[in-house]
């Protein structure tokens, strides 16, 4: 599958950014993995293989497709 790039609130490279999974439409995140217990413990549903990462609201604000 092909990744677009939609946008960086970050520099040099660092994360968070957003891409769009092209084939599918779906948006795939790259951030921080989030390690705190307090907010994992809250989290519903949680399969094996997901994971959680911490965006900036300004980076979905920005390049979070509108649609």
């Amino acid at each position: 599958m092909t990744l677009r790039f939609i946008g960086t609130t970050s520099e040099h490279g660092n994360c968070p950014t957003l891409y769009e999974v092209v084939e599918t439409g779906d948006i795939l995140v790259q951030g921080e993995r989030e390690t705190d217990p307090e907010h994992l413990a809250q989290l519903r549903d949680v399969k094996e293989s997901e994971t959680f990462v911490v965006i900036p609201r300004e980076l979905l604000t920005r390049f979070a497709p509108k649609e």
